[in-house]
């Protein structure tokens, strides 16, 4: 048993009372009070004795959740000798049912309660000894304290099922959340892996033959300066393509030999590679002046250092809205403009109206500003794209400060990334997802049929089996009842329709026998018999003058004629 502080302890835990709880428990405490209160005022109980009643009553209700053996042996204890008490015994049994832990504990204690019970009460009332009203005793405690019992138990286990299949299922979606993200590394591994063989091979033969092509003798200076270009463009095009497979191949820029962001190439006059960071916004400019277009740099502000992403990102800023405005404004004039902010650095590139319409056969792919805000995403920063008041385009791109050595950010899924897959193989080495493969110990133990241990379909049968024999046994018992009244009961017109002297034979006629266990033990508090005379005690149909008070009639014979009958009452 709990000791008083572990007892306030349990009773005072976190989330033992919400307020629900509070207000059912409130109410359920208040009506089993009140219905003990009742008994008391109907058995003409004390005052004292009928509050002390009701308020233990009330405490075992509240108790219950964290004794219910003992609450429930108390109430089993005090409903023989206390009726007020009894209502508590159905609630203290589901209680326990639910709670105690253990079937063969549960069974002891039910069993103990049951025993305690039906001893107490022939203890209490002798007259119980007959077997048929034992039998109907018993039948009454197994309504009253075993079903209750078995369905509060039955629920509980329900319950804990419930809670398991809840779990497996949050368990399954994360197992699918983790075998889609893993099928979508694949497919990046497949998709690089494609775009290495094929796209790298392209853009190396462009390489080489625009390499052989610049070298040429009979080419003018303009047209050995066009082919330098497209060198150029197809060399950084190259560099691109093992970036974009890095990131598909390992879902992170592709680390130098230190895990660090690989260092730019070179600065275009030493390497011939031009820088892909801020360094690098000159030769793009350059680029596109040599192209026919006209381009101005503007900067601003005190240079600061950025982190390898954020400096290859405002160098991809610069990058696309060069490639858009070629491609959708041909000719018209461009702006590029690095300012320098406290916080962090604003890439802006802007271009006037095209003066006449971009050809219909420019692609778009339409992916050029989500890869870009997807990189701004990564490094705290952000891209925006919009018209200008005069028709024009404008792109740019704030991108904070990190000091040097900081830790990179990574390639990493959006949030709402998450696109489920259903495929009809498997992805490579990855076996197809199979729901339900795998149970767990506890759900498996639930579910299963064949184990003893399982407990649910058991209870349920147990339960169905005692719901029908108490069924049957009610029906029965009313039959006997029934009978039995008819035995020992008469309505008080028939005993005023008996005279005194009238022969014995004549009124035993009008007169059921008596024989029934409902009139035994109520000679207890009967007047005298007449001397040398025989009696017949039966019952009164109506009730008595109180709760506990009896009606009688009594008829005594001598020498074969009605002596004597009475009418009186007996306590009950």
């Amino acid at each position: 048993m709990l000791q008083p502080a572990a007892l306030w302890r349990a009773l005072s835990a976190p989330g033992m009372w919400p307020a629900r709880r509070i207000v059912g428990e409130s109410a359920l405490s208040l009506l089993l009070m009140l219905v003990a209160a009742g008994f008391g005022v109907l058995g003409d109980r004390g005052v004292v004795e009928t509050v002390g009643v009701a308020l233990g009553v009330g405490l075992l209700s509240v108790l219950r959740r964290v004794l219910p053996a003992t609450v429930l042996l108390v109430s089993s204890v005090g409903s023989v000798t206390l009726p007020g008490a009894g209502p508590l015994i159905v609630i203290a049994a589901w209680s326990a049912g639910r709670r105690i832990g253990g079937l063969g504990r549960a069974a002891g204690v039910f069993a103990l309660a049951y025993g305690l019970s039906l001893g107490l009460s022939v203890a209490w009332e002798p007259t119980l000894l007959s077997p048929s009203l034992l039998a109907l005793s018993g039948l009454w405690l197994l309504v009253s304290l075993i079903v209750p019992g078995l369905a509060g138990r039955y629920w509980s286990q329900r319950r804990t099922l419930t809670d398991t299949l809840y779990e497996y299922n949050a368990q399954l979606i994360r197992e699918r959340a983790m075998i889609a993200g893993h099928a979508r590394i694949r497919e990046r591994q497949r998709i690089a892996q494609d775009m290495h063989d094929s796209l790298g091979h392209q853009l190396a033969l462009i390489a080489v033959h625009t390499g052989a092509l610049e070298v040429d003798q009979e080419l003018t200076g303009r047209q050995r300066e066009a082919v330098g270009v497209l060198r150029a463009a197809s060399v950084a095009a190259m560099h691109e393509l093992r970036d974009v497979v890095g990131l598909l191949r390992d879902g992170t820029e592709t680390p130098g030999p230190d895990g660090a962001e690989p260092a730019p190439d070179g600065d275009g006059e030493d390497s011939g590679t031009p820088s892909r960071g801020v360094a690098g916004v000159d030769s793009l400019v350059d680029t596109s002046r040599r192209a026919g277009t006209p381009v101005e740099l503007r900067r601003s502000g005190e240079v600061r250092p950025l982190a390898p992403t954020a400096d290859h990102a405002a160098y991809r800023v610069v990058q696309e809205g060069l490639t858009n405005a070629h491609k959708h404004a041909p000719g018209a004039s461009i702006t590029v403009g690095l300012r320098y902010e406290e916080d962090s650095l604003v890439v802006e590139v802007t271009n006037r109206p095209a003066a006449e319409p971009a050809p219909g056969s420019v692609a778009h792919g339409g992916q050029g500003l989500t890869g870009l805000e997807e990189r701004a995403r990564l490094v705290g920063g952000m891209v925006h794209a919009g018209r200008t008041a005069d028709g024009g385009f404008r792109l740019a791109g704030v991108l904070p400060y990190t000091s040097p050595g900081v830790a990179q950010a990574t390639f990493v899924a959006a949030p709402d990334d998450f696109r489920p897959q259903n495929p009809a193989g498997s992805f490579g080495e990855m076996g197809p997802v199979i729901d339900g493969n795998g149970l767990p110990k506890e759900l498996a133990k639930a579910m299963s049929r064949n184990k003893r241990g399982s407990g649910i379909a058991i209870g349920c049968g147990v339960a169905a089996l005692i719901a029908v024999l108490l069924l049957a046994a009610l029906i029965v018992g009313g039959v006997f009842l029934f009978r039995e009244a008819d035995e020992a009961m008469i309505e008080p017109k028939q005993y005023d329709a008996v005279t005194v002297g009238q022969s014995e034979a004549e009124v035993r006629r009008q007169l059921p026998d008596g024989d029934s266990f409902l009139t035994s033990g109520v000679e207890k508090g009967a007047p005298p018999v007449p001397e040398g005379a025989r009696c017949l005690t039966l019952l009164s149909t109506e009730f008595g003058s109180s709760w506990d008070a009896e009606p009688v009639f009594r008829f005594c014979f001598k020498d074969g004629e009605l002596v004597e009958k009475k009418s009186f009452e007996v306590e009950s």
